[in-house]
């Protein structure tokens, strides 16, 4: 293993919420003028970068943080009855003797994280849990990261499913690894040109 610090994202990539992002999104999205996402939208917003996203669903940039805010305010009360991805607990814990620190960065809230880790028994495999609220804020957090760490860029790994997540660690000068079975879809991402995708997470120990 070439990599000292892998970095996960946590919503699509580790935990499945996207269903459950979806109902809160209907839930709060009249209070801000906003219309629905209706399920058969789905598969054709998988395609959409963040910026194409919120100028389909007609959503200005200044109404992301309080979506955000609310959003994972209410996720909170439903977190410990949403599942791991299939297959990703067996690989994290392989993966953790492989490297020398696990950590999450995630748009979501960071206690929300950490109840959904302990639910799962997975909380003492992870060294730290960052959150931004801001949707394009994490290269900025990543570049904080391999600091803290004493990282050169190529001995950290970031891991997420979406194209924001390619185009962060991209700009942090950092390795991506993206992962198809969240919110993008695998053609989007492979166009980002990451240095590893996944379609399984069986897929990660293909880097040992």
């Amino acid at each position: 293993m070439t990599y000292r610090t892998l970095v996960f994202d946590f919503d699509g990539t580790i935990a499945d919420t996207l269903g459950e992002t979806r109902r809160i999104f209907n839930q709060i999205a009249p209070d801000y003028g906003i219309r629905q996402i209706e399920e058969h939208e789905l598969d054709g917003l998988r395609h959409l970068s963040l910026k194409q996203l919120l100028d389909h669903l007609d959503i200005p940039k200044r109404r992301v943080p309080a979506l955000i805010s609310r959003g994972t305010g209410l996720m909170r009360g439903n977190i410990t009855r949403l599942r791991m991805i299939e297959g990703m607990s067996e690989v994290l814990m392989e993966m953790r003797r492989h490297v020398h620190s696990f950590g999450i960065l995630t748009s979501n809230a960071s206690s929300n994280v950490d109840l959904f880790l302990r639910t799962h028994g997975m909380r003492e495999q992870f060294d730290f849990i960052s959150s931004t609220s801001k949707l394009t804020g994490k290269a900025k957090h990543l570049k904080a990261i391999r600091k803290t760490f004493s990282l050169r860029p190529e001995q950290m790994l970031y891991i997420g499913d979406e194209i924001r997540d390619v185009k962060a660690a991209q700009k942090a000068d950092i390795p991506i690894a993206a992962v198809t079975w969240g919110f993008n879809s695998r053609e989007s991402l492979a166009a980002e040109n990451p240095d590893h995708l996944f379609t399984r997470p069986a897929d990660f120990l293909t880097l040992l």
